[in-house]
Protein backbone atom coordinates (compact mmCIF):
# COMPACT_ATOMS: atom_id res chain seq x y z
CA UNK A 1 0.00 0.00 0.00
CA UNK A 2 1.37 3.37 -0.83
CA UNK A 3 0.72 6.19 1.61
CA UNK A 4 -0.58 9.65 0.28
CA UNK A 5 1.54 12.10 1.66
CA UNK A 6 0.21 15.80 1.71
CA UNK A 7 1.21 18.81 2.33
CA UNK A 8 -0.37 21.09 4.78
CA UNK A 9 -1.26 24.43 2.50
CA UNK A 10 0.29 27.56 4.15
CA UNK A 11 -1.54 30.05 5.77
CA UNK A 12 -1.23 33.48 3.63
CA UNK A 13 0.99 36.00 5.61
CA UNK A 14 -1.54 38.82 5.28
CA UNK A 15 -5.62 38.28 5.78
CA UNK A 16 -7.83 41.05 4.61
CA UNK A 17 -9.32 43.71 7.08
CA UNK A 18 -12.59 42.80 7.76
CA UNK A 19 -16.01 45.28 8.40
CA UNK A 20 -19.16 44.82 9.25
CA UNK A 21 -21.71 47.81 9.79
CA UNK A 22 -25.28 46.89 11.19
CA UNK A 23 -27.68 50.24 10.41
CA UNK A 24 -30.86 51.09 10.31
CA UNK A 25 -32.90 52.64 7.18
CA UNK A 26 -32.16 56.10 6.87
CA UNK A 27 -29.09 56.22 8.95
CA UNK A 28 -26.43 56.53 6.08
CA UNK A 29 -24.89 52.95 6.20
CA UNK A 30 -24.44 52.96 2.75
CA UNK A 31 -22.85 56.69 2.48
CA UNK A 32 -20.64 54.98 5.48
CA UNK A 33 -19.82 52.27 3.73
CA UNK A 34 -18.38 54.45 0.83
CA UNK A 35 -16.38 56.50 2.65
CA UNK A 36 -14.74 53.55 3.99
CA UNK A 37 -13.94 51.92 0.33
CA UNK A 38 -12.74 55.56 -0.14
CA UNK A 39 -10.36 55.89 1.98
CA UNK A 40 -8.65 52.31 2.04
CA UNK A 41 -8.73 52.95 -2.04
CA UNK A 42 -7.07 56.24 -1.70
CA UNK A 43 -4.40 54.47 0.96
CA UNK A 44 -3.38 51.84 -1.58
CA UNK A 45 -6.02 48.55 -0.19
CA UNK A 46 -8.41 47.08 -2.65
CA UNK A 47 -11.72 47.04 -1.32
CA UNK A 48 -14.63 45.13 -1.39
CA UNK A 49 -18.13 45.42 0.11
CA UNK A 50 -21.87 44.42 -0.09
CA UNK A 51 -24.99 44.95 1.85
CA UNK A 52 -27.52 42.73 2.52
CA UNK A 53 -31.37 44.22 3.44
CA UNK A 54 -32.62 42.67 7.28
CA UNK A 55 -36.11 42.38 8.37
CA UNK A 56 -39.24 44.96 8.57
CA UNK A 57 -39.12 45.02 12.32
CA UNK A 58 -35.87 47.14 12.69
CA UNK A 59 -37.30 49.47 9.65
CA UNK A 60 -35.19 48.16 7.26
CA UNK A 61 -31.64 47.10 9.26
CA UNK A 62 -29.15 45.88 6.38
CA UNK A 63 -25.64 44.58 7.36
CA UNK A 64 -22.77 46.54 5.00
CA UNK A 65 -19.54 43.95 5.13
CA UNK A 66 -16.47 45.32 4.11
CA UNK A 67 -12.69 43.92 3.30
CA UNK A 68 -9.73 45.23 2.84
CA UNK A 69 -6.35 43.89 1.22
CA UNK A 70 -3.34 45.76 0.97
CA UNK A 71 -2.91 46.12 -3.16
CA UNK A 72 0.92 45.54 -3.14
CA UNK A 73 1.16 42.39 -1.47
CA UNK A 74 -1.33 40.94 -3.41
CA UNK A 75 0.60 42.40 -6.48
CA UNK A 76 3.55 40.61 -4.62
CA UNK A 77 2.06 37.48 -4.63
CA UNK A 78 0.79 37.97 -8.41
CA UNK A 79 -2.26 37.39 -7.58
CA UNK A 80 -5.76 39.00 -6.52
CA UNK A 81 -7.12 38.20 -3.42
CA UNK A 82 -10.60 36.02 -3.23
CA UNK A 83 -13.06 38.50 -0.52
CA UNK A 84 -15.73 36.86 1.40
CA UNK A 85 -19.33 38.27 0.82
CA UNK A 86 -20.70 38.07 4.10
CA UNK A 87 -19.08 38.48 7.41
CA UNK A 88 -18.07 34.88 9.35
CA UNK A 89 -18.17 33.95 12.68
CA UNK A 90 -15.01 34.82 14.85
CA UNK A 91 -13.25 36.61 11.94
CA UNK A 92 -14.59 40.02 12.16
CA UNK A 93 -11.87 42.80 12.88
CA UNK A 94 -14.39 45.81 13.39
CA UNK A 95 -18.18 45.93 13.95
CA UNK A 96 -20.09 49.05 13.38
CA UNK A 97 -23.14 49.48 14.94
CA UNK A 98 -25.50 52.67 14.37
CA UNK A 99 -27.93 51.81 16.97
CA UNK A 100 -27.82 50.12 20.21
CA UNK A 101 -29.95 47.07 19.17
CA UNK A 102 -27.70 46.85 16.27
CA UNK A 103 -25.05 46.03 18.48
CA UNK A 104 -27.09 43.40 20.14
CA UNK A 105 -28.28 41.57 17.14
CA UNK A 106 -24.18 41.37 16.12
CA UNK A 107 -23.66 40.29 19.24
CA UNK A 108 -25.84 37.42 18.81
CA UNK A 109 -24.81 36.31 15.46
CA UNK A 110 -21.52 36.01 17.05
CA UNK A 111 -19.38 38.65 14.96
CA UNK A 112 -17.90 40.64 18.42
CA UNK A 113 -15.02 38.07 19.80
CA UNK A 114 -13.20 39.31 22.14
CA UNK A 115 -9.91 38.13 20.56
CA UNK A 116 -10.06 39.78 17.48
CA UNK A 117 -12.86 42.64 17.41
CA UNK A 118 -13.40 46.27 17.81
CA UNK A 119 -17.12 47.00 18.47
CA UNK A 120 -17.76 51.23 17.95
CA UNK A 121 -21.69 51.46 18.32
CA UNK A 122 -24.15 54.48 19.34
CA UNK A 123 -25.81 53.73 22.56
CA UNK A 124 -28.70 55.35 21.88
CA UNK A 125 -32.06 53.78 20.62
CA UNK A 126 -34.62 53.00 18.10
CA UNK A 127 -37.75 50.98 19.28
CA UNK A 128 -38.21 47.86 16.96
CA UNK A 129 -42.04 46.93 16.07
CA UNK A 130 -42.25 44.41 18.97
CA UNK A 131 -40.98 46.63 21.38
CA UNK A 132 -43.72 49.04 20.42
CA UNK A 133 -46.46 46.94 20.07
CA UNK A 134 -45.79 44.16 23.50
CA UNK A 135 -49.09 44.41 25.22
CA UNK A 136 -46.74 44.86 28.21
CA UNK A 137 -43.12 46.36 28.43
CA UNK A 138 -41.57 45.09 25.57
CA UNK A 139 -38.43 47.01 25.71
CA UNK A 140 -35.31 45.46 25.69
CA UNK A 141 -33.21 46.47 28.73
CA UNK A 142 -30.31 48.48 27.29
CA UNK A 143 -27.86 47.43 30.08
CA UNK A 144 -28.00 44.10 28.81
CA UNK A 145 -26.50 45.02 25.59
CA UNK A 146 -23.44 46.77 27.27
CA UNK A 147 -22.71 44.55 29.75
CA UNK A 148 -22.15 41.51 26.90
CA UNK A 149 -20.45 43.97 24.95
CA UNK A 150 -18.10 44.51 27.53
CA UNK A 151 -17.49 40.97 27.61
CA UNK A 152 -17.09 40.17 24.34
CA UNK A 153 -16.22 42.76 22.12
CA UNK A 154 -11.84 42.86 22.64
CA UNK A 155 -12.25 47.02 22.26
CA UNK A 156 -15.50 48.89 23.14
CA UNK A 157 -15.77 52.41 21.78
CA UNK A 158 -19.67 53.26 22.78
CA UNK A 159 -21.70 56.61 23.18
CA UNK A 160 -24.81 58.85 21.78
CA UNK A 161 -23.69 59.21 18.12
CA UNK A 162 -26.95 60.45 17.43
CA UNK A 163 -27.04 63.19 20.03
CA UNK A 164 -23.39 64.33 18.77
CA UNK A 165 -24.58 64.19 15.48
CA UNK A 166 -28.05 66.31 15.73
CA UNK A 167 -25.36 68.72 18.10
CA UNK A 168 -23.43 69.32 15.20
CA UNK A 169 -26.14 69.44 12.25
CA UNK A 170 -25.16 66.28 10.37
CA UNK A 171 -25.82 62.38 10.20
CA UNK A 172 -24.66 59.35 12.84
CA UNK A 173 -22.58 58.10 9.60
CA UNK A 174 -20.29 61.02 9.64
CA UNK A 175 -19.79 60.31 13.31
CA UNK A 176 -19.29 56.85 13.32
CA UNK A 177 -17.02 57.89 10.42
CA UNK A 178 -14.76 59.62 12.82
CA UNK A 179 -15.21 57.05 16.12
CA UNK A 180 -13.69 54.54 13.28
CA UNK A 181 -11.01 56.93 13.07
CA UNK A 182 -10.54 57.66 16.89
CA UNK A 183 -10.68 54.20 17.57
CA UNK A 184 -7.21 53.65 15.16
CA UNK A 185 -8.02 50.55 14.17
CA UNK A 186 -7.25 51.14 10.59
CA UNK A 187 -3.81 51.91 9.28
CA UNK A 188 -5.11 55.46 7.62
CA UNK A 189 -4.85 58.58 9.64
CA UNK A 190 -7.79 60.91 10.28
CA UNK A 191 -6.30 62.85 7.34
CA UNK A 192 -7.17 60.05 4.64
CA UNK A 193 -10.78 59.82 6.52
CA UNK A 194 -11.46 63.73 5.95
CA UNK A 195 -10.01 63.40 2.43
CA UNK A 196 -12.57 60.37 1.93
CA UNK A 197 -15.32 62.75 2.70
CA UNK A 198 -14.61 65.58 0.82
CA UNK A 199 -14.09 63.12 -2.34
CA UNK A 200 -17.63 62.63 -1.55
CA UNK A 201 -18.82 65.60 -2.25
CA UNK A 202 -22.19 65.77 -0.53
CA UNK A 203 -22.83 67.99 2.88
CA UNK A 204 -19.10 67.60 3.18
CA UNK A 205 -18.83 71.01 5.92
CA UNK A 206 -21.38 69.37 8.28
CA UNK A 207 -19.88 65.59 7.79
CA UNK A 208 -16.28 66.87 8.43
CA UNK A 209 -17.41 69.13 11.28
CA UNK A 210 -19.82 65.75 12.81
CA UNK A 211 -16.23 63.75 11.86
CA UNK A 212 -14.03 65.58 13.84
CA UNK A 213 -16.91 65.77 16.84
CA UNK A 214 -16.80 61.93 16.31
CA UNK A 215 -13.03 61.35 16.56
CA UNK A 216 -12.59 63.84 19.55
CA UNK A 217 -15.01 61.86 21.05
CA UNK A 218 -13.37 58.33 20.59
CA UNK A 219 -10.46 59.40 21.34
CA UNK A 220 -11.05 60.85 24.90
CA UNK A 221 -13.06 57.48 25.96
CA UNK A 222 -15.48 56.64 28.43
CA UNK A 223 -16.65 54.02 31.01
CA UNK A 224 -19.25 51.67 28.48
CA UNK A 225 -21.79 51.95 31.56
CA UNK A 226 -21.38 54.89 31.46
CA UNK A 227 -22.75 55.26 27.87
CA UNK A 228 -26.59 55.42 28.90
CA UNK A 229 -27.17 58.48 31.05
CA UNK A 230 -29.82 58.42 33.18
CA UNK A 231 -32.28 61.39 34.10
CA UNK A 232 -32.48 62.26 37.45
CA UNK A 233 -35.33 64.55 38.72
CA UNK A 234 -36.72 67.51 37.80
CA UNK A 235 -35.28 70.41 39.28
CA UNK A 236 -37.53 71.97 42.13
CA UNK A 237 -38.82 74.79 40.83
CA UNK A 238 -41.71 75.72 43.54
CA UNK A 239 -41.87 75.67 47.12
CA UNK A 240 -44.70 73.05 46.98
CA UNK A 241 -42.72 70.81 44.94
CA UNK A 242 -40.17 71.75 48.15
CA UNK A 243 -42.45 70.30 50.30
CA UNK A 244 -43.32 67.04 48.53
CA UNK A 245 -39.13 66.62 48.16
CA UNK A 246 -39.13 67.22 52.03
CA UNK A 247 -42.42 65.14 52.89
CA UNK A 248 -40.35 61.65 50.87
CA UNK A 249 -37.18 62.35 52.65
CA UNK A 250 -38.90 62.20 55.64
CA UNK A 251 -41.42 59.53 55.60
CA UNK A 252 -40.39 57.38 53.26
CA UNK A 253 -36.73 54.90 52.86
CA UNK A 254 -33.88 56.74 51.16
CA UNK A 255 -34.26 53.54 48.87
CA UNK A 256 -37.93 54.29 47.37
CA UNK A 257 -37.02 58.51 46.60
CA UNK A 258 -35.96 57.93 43.09
CA UNK A 259 -39.37 56.49 41.95
CA UNK A 260 -41.18 58.53 44.75
CA UNK A 261 -39.93 61.48 42.64
CA UNK A 262 -40.69 60.72 39.45
CA UNK A 263 -44.08 59.86 40.58
CA UNK A 264 -44.84 63.45 42.46
CA UNK A 265 -43.49 65.00 39.23
CA UNK A 266 -45.27 63.18 37.04
CA UNK A 267 -48.62 63.50 38.92
CA UNK A 268 -48.21 67.34 39.72
CA UNK A 269 -47.62 68.01 35.93
CA UNK A 270 -50.78 65.71 35.33
CA UNK A 271 -53.09 67.49 37.82
CA UNK A 272 -51.72 69.44 40.92
CA UNK A 273 -49.34 69.65 43.94
CA UNK A 274 -52.22 68.61 46.05
CA UNK A 275 -52.68 65.53 43.83
CA UNK A 276 -48.87 64.06 44.23
CA UNK A 277 -49.93 64.71 48.18
CA UNK A 278 -52.15 62.18 48.33
CA UNK A 279 -50.55 59.93 45.90
CA UNK A 280 -48.36 60.12 48.61
CA UNK A 281 -51.38 59.61 51.59
CA UNK A 282 -51.98 56.31 49.84
CA UNK A 283 -48.62 54.97 49.71
CA UNK A 284 -47.90 55.39 53.01
CA UNK A 285 -50.52 53.28 53.88
CA UNK A 286 -48.93 50.89 51.43
CA UNK A 287 -45.29 51.26 53.40
CA UNK A 288 -47.06 50.42 56.92
CA UNK A 289 -48.16 47.25 55.72
CA UNK A 290 -44.89 46.46 53.87
CA UNK A 291 -42.86 47.13 56.98
CA UNK A 292 -45.80 44.97 58.69
CA UNK A 293 -44.90 42.37 56.52
CA UNK A 294 -40.96 42.73 56.82
CA UNK A 295 -40.48 44.32 53.78
CA UNK A 296 -37.31 46.23 55.12
CA UNK A 297 -35.83 42.63 54.71
CA UNK A 298 -36.82 42.86 51.08
CA UNK A 299 -35.92 46.62 50.11
CA UNK A 300 -39.57 47.15 50.34
CA UNK A 301 -40.29 45.70 47.19
CA UNK A 302 -44.18 45.90 47.53
CA UNK A 303 -44.03 50.08 47.95
CA UNK A 304 -41.73 50.27 45.08
CA UNK A 305 -44.10 48.04 42.47
CA UNK A 306 -47.18 49.86 44.38
CA UNK A 307 -45.77 53.14 43.80
CA UNK A 308 -44.81 52.60 40.10
CA UNK A 309 -48.50 51.42 39.57
CA UNK A 310 -50.32 53.99 41.73
CA UNK A 311 -48.45 56.91 39.84
CA UNK A 312 -49.00 55.33 35.92
CA UNK A 313 -53.12 54.42 37.30
CA UNK A 314 -53.53 58.36 38.69
CA UNK A 315 -51.65 59.43 35.73
CA UNK A 316 -54.69 57.72 33.23
CA UNK A 317 -54.85 58.78 29.70
CA UNK A 318 -57.92 60.92 28.79
CA UNK A 319 -58.99 63.17 26.35
CA UNK A 320 -58.02 66.30 28.80
CA UNK A 321 -54.29 64.26 28.88
CA UNK A 322 -54.22 64.17 25.35
CA UNK A 323 -55.47 67.71 24.58
CA UNK A 324 -53.13 69.07 27.17
CA UNK A 325 -49.69 67.36 25.70
CA UNK A 326 -50.77 68.05 22.17
CA UNK A 327 -51.03 72.09 22.70
CA UNK A 328 -47.45 72.10 25.05
CA UNK A 329 -44.95 74.82 23.52
CA UNK A 330 -42.57 72.14 24.36
CA UNK A 331 -44.09 69.77 21.66
CA UNK A 332 -43.82 72.13 18.88
CA UNK A 333 -40.41 72.56 19.68
CA UNK A 334 -40.03 69.00 19.17
CA UNK A 335 -41.64 68.39 15.98
CA UNK A 336 -39.46 71.21 14.57
CA UNK A 337 -36.59 69.50 15.74
CA UNK A 338 -37.42 66.91 14.77
CA UNK A 339 -38.09 68.10 10.77
CA UNK A 340 -35.33 70.31 11.28
CA UNK A 341 -37.53 73.42 9.79
CA UNK A 342 -35.09 76.88 9.76
CA UNK A 343 -36.59 78.95 12.31
CA UNK A 344 -38.18 81.39 9.00
CA UNK A 345 -40.02 78.01 8.28
CA UNK A 346 -43.44 77.33 9.21
CA UNK A 347 -44.12 73.74 10.46
CA UNK A 348 -48.36 72.78 10.18
CA UNK A 349 -49.01 69.67 12.37
CA UNK A 350 -52.15 67.87 12.28
CA UNK A 351 -53.32 66.14 15.20
CA UNK A 352 -55.86 62.93 14.52
CA UNK A 353 -58.21 62.82 17.22
CA UNK A 354 -60.96 59.91 17.48
CA UNK A 355 -63.09 59.92 20.92
CA UNK A 356 -66.01 57.89 20.97
CA UNK A 357 -68.57 58.69 22.68
CA UNK A 358 -67.61 56.82 25.70
CA UNK A 359 -64.79 58.87 26.01
CA UNK A 360 -66.68 61.87 25.87
CA UNK A 361 -68.99 61.16 28.30
CA UNK A 362 -66.11 60.18 30.37
CA UNK A 363 -64.83 63.91 30.11
CA UNK A 364 -68.78 65.15 31.63
CA UNK A 365 -69.36 65.36 35.08
CA UNK A 366 -69.90 62.44 36.84
CA UNK A 367 -73.49 62.57 36.56
CA UNK A 368 -74.44 63.80 33.34
CA UNK A 369 -71.76 61.31 31.46
CA UNK A 370 -73.67 58.19 33.21
CA UNK A 371 -77.13 59.25 32.41
CA UNK A 372 -76.28 59.92 28.38
CA UNK A 373 -74.60 56.31 28.21
CA UNK A 374 -77.66 55.01 30.46
CA UNK A 375 -80.29 56.56 28.54
CA UNK A 376 -80.50 54.53 24.97
CA UNK A 377 -82.17 57.17 22.72
CA UNK A 378 -79.55 60.02 23.45
CA UNK A 379 -76.59 57.82 23.35
CA UNK A 380 -78.03 56.80 20.16
CA UNK A 381 -78.44 60.31 19.00
CA UNK A 382 -75.15 61.15 19.34
CA UNK A 383 -73.25 58.23 18.92
CA UNK A 384 -73.01 59.16 14.86
CA UNK A 385 -71.13 62.93 15.49
CA UNK A 386 -68.29 60.48 17.10
CA UNK A 387 -68.33 57.88 14.30
CA UNK A 388 -64.99 59.21 12.44
CA UNK A 389 -62.33 60.65 13.44
CA UNK A 390 -61.03 64.43 13.14
CA UNK A 391 -57.87 65.84 11.86
CA UNK A 392 -57.24 68.88 13.88
CA UNK A 393 -54.74 71.37 12.56
CA UNK A 394 -53.28 73.02 15.65
CA UNK A 395 -50.93 75.57 13.81
CA UNK A 396 -53.90 76.96 13.02
CA UNK A 397 -56.09 79.28 15.44
CA UNK A 398 -59.00 77.52 15.36
CA UNK A 399 -57.59 74.14 15.80
CA UNK A 400 -55.52 74.94 18.37
CA UNK A 401 -57.49 76.38 20.33
CA UNK A 402 -59.98 73.55 20.20
CA UNK A 403 -58.01 71.60 21.78
CA UNK A 404 -56.55 74.18 23.94
CA UNK A 405 -60.21 74.39 25.58
CA UNK A 406 -60.31 70.63 26.10
CA UNK A 407 -57.20 70.86 28.39
CA UNK A 408 -58.35 73.76 30.30
CA UNK A 409 -60.93 71.19 31.64
CA UNK A 410 -58.14 69.78 34.08
CA UNK A 411 -59.51 71.75 36.91
CA UNK A 412 -62.53 70.35 36.47
CA UNK A 413 -61.20 66.22 35.69
CA UNK A 414 -61.88 64.86 39.48
CA UNK A 415 -65.67 65.99 39.22
CA UNK A 416 -65.46 63.52 35.80
CA UNK A 417 -67.15 60.26 35.49
CA UNK A 418 -63.68 58.52 34.40
CA UNK A 419 -62.02 60.12 37.46
CA UNK A 420 -65.11 58.66 39.72
CA UNK A 421 -64.46 55.77 38.25
CA UNK A 422 -60.77 55.18 38.28
CA UNK A 423 -60.54 56.30 41.82
CA UNK A 424 -63.04 53.39 43.06
CA UNK A 425 -60.99 50.65 40.98
CA UNK A 426 -57.73 51.98 41.99
CA UNK A 427 -58.77 51.87 45.50
CA UNK A 428 -60.07 48.08 45.66
CA UNK A 429 -56.99 47.17 44.46
CA UNK A 430 -54.50 49.01 46.87
CA UNK A 431 -56.95 47.45 49.56
CA UNK A 432 -56.11 44.03 48.02
CA UNK A 433 -52.30 44.93 47.87
CA UNK A 434 -51.94 45.54 51.11
CA UNK A 435 -54.36 43.10 52.83
CA UNK A 436 -52.42 40.34 51.08
CA UNK A 437 -49.09 41.37 52.24
CA UNK A 438 -48.85 40.31 55.07
CA UNK A 439 -50.00 36.95 54.89
CA UNK A 440 -47.76 36.21 51.39
CA UNK A 441 -45.65 39.27 50.72
CA UNK A 442 -44.84 37.78 47.23
CA UNK A 443 -48.35 37.85 46.46
CA UNK A 444 -49.27 41.22 47.20
CA UNK A 445 -46.03 42.15 44.90
CA UNK A 446 -47.54 40.13 42.41
CA UNK A 447 -51.21 42.04 42.91
CA UNK A 448 -49.37 44.80 42.63
CA UNK A 449 -47.55 43.95 39.25
CA UNK A 450 -51.24 43.47 37.96
CA UNK A 451 -51.64 47.14 37.45
CA UNK A 452 -49.28 46.77 34.31
CA UNK A 453 -53.17 45.01 32.55
CA UNK A 454 -54.68 49.00 33.16
CA UNK A 455 -53.50 51.44 30.54
CA UNK A 456 -54.58 53.50 27.63
CA UNK A 457 -58.45 54.57 26.95
CA UNK A 458 -60.86 53.40 24.56
CA UNK A 459 -61.01 49.66 23.56
CA UNK A 460 -57.46 49.03 24.75
CA UNK A 461 -58.92 50.28 28.96
CA UNK A 462 -61.77 48.41 28.63
CA UNK A 463 -59.79 44.99 27.34
CA UNK A 464 -57.61 45.70 30.48
CA UNK A 465 -60.17 46.33 32.44
CA UNK A 466 -61.57 43.33 31.84
CA UNK A 467 -58.27 41.33 32.01
CA UNK A 468 -57.80 42.84 35.22
CA UNK A 469 -61.01 42.48 36.87
CA UNK A 470 -60.93 38.79 35.69
CA UNK A 471 -57.49 38.29 37.69
CA UNK A 472 -58.87 40.41 41.17
CA UNK A 473 -61.66 38.21 41.29
CA UNK A 474 -59.30 35.35 41.13
CA UNK A 475 -57.12 36.65 43.92
CA UNK A 476 -60.03 36.85 46.27
CA UNK A 477 -59.59 33.17 46.47
CA UNK A 478 -58.20 32.49 49.82
CA UNK A 479 -55.79 29.39 47.84
CA UNK A 480 -54.36 31.37 45.11
CA UNK A 481 -50.49 31.30 44.96
CA UNK A 482 -48.10 34.18 43.75
CA UNK A 483 -47.12 31.96 40.73
CA UNK A 484 -50.55 31.73 39.80
CA UNK A 485 -51.40 35.25 39.78
CA UNK A 486 -48.01 35.42 37.56
CA UNK A 487 -49.40 33.02 35.06
CA UNK A 488 -52.56 34.95 34.71
CA UNK A 489 -50.80 38.06 33.89
CA UNK A 490 -48.44 36.82 31.69
CA UNK A 491 -51.08 34.94 29.74
CA UNK A 492 -53.96 38.49 29.84
CA UNK A 493 -50.09 40.33 28.23
CA UNK A 494 -50.11 37.59 25.34
CA UNK A 495 -52.91 38.52 23.05
CA UNK A 496 -55.22 41.42 22.59
CA UNK A 497 -58.35 39.18 22.33
CA UNK A 498 -57.49 37.56 25.58
CA UNK A 499 -57.80 33.90 24.36
CA UNK A 500 -54.65 33.17 26.22
CA UNK A 501 -55.70 34.51 29.55
CA UNK A 502 -59.10 32.46 28.95
CA UNK A 503 -57.94 29.30 28.82
CA UNK A 504 -55.56 29.81 31.77
CA UNK A 505 -58.67 30.88 33.81
CA UNK A 506 -59.83 27.26 32.77
CA UNK A 507 -57.37 25.81 34.05
CA UNK A 508 -56.89 24.39 38.16
CA UNK A 509 -55.01 27.11 40.45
Amino acid sequence: MTELQITPRSKPKIRPITIAITAIGGQGGGVLADWIVSLAGAEGYIAQYTSVAGVAQRTGATIYYIELFPRAAAEAEGAMPVMALMPVIGDVDVVMAAELMEAGRALVRGLVTSDRTTLIASSHRIYGVTEKTAMGDGIAKSEKVIEAAVKRAKRLVLFDMAELAEQNGSVISAVMFGALAGADVLPFPPSAYEAAIQRGGIGVKASLVAFRAGLARAQAGAPALEAIAEAGPAEVTTAAGGRLVSRIAQAFPPTLAPILLEGVRRLADYQSHAYAEDYLDRLEGVLAADLAAGGAQKAYLLTEEAARGLALWMSYEDTIRVADLKTRASRFTRVRAEVKAAQDQLVYTSEFMHPRLEEVCDTLPAGLGAWILRTPWISKTLEPMFASGRKIATAKLGGFLTLYAVAALRPMRPSTLRFKREMAAMSVWLERVKAAAPRDYALGVELALCQSLVKGYGDTHARGMRSFEAIMAQADAETITPERVARLRAAALADEAGKTLTAELGLAG
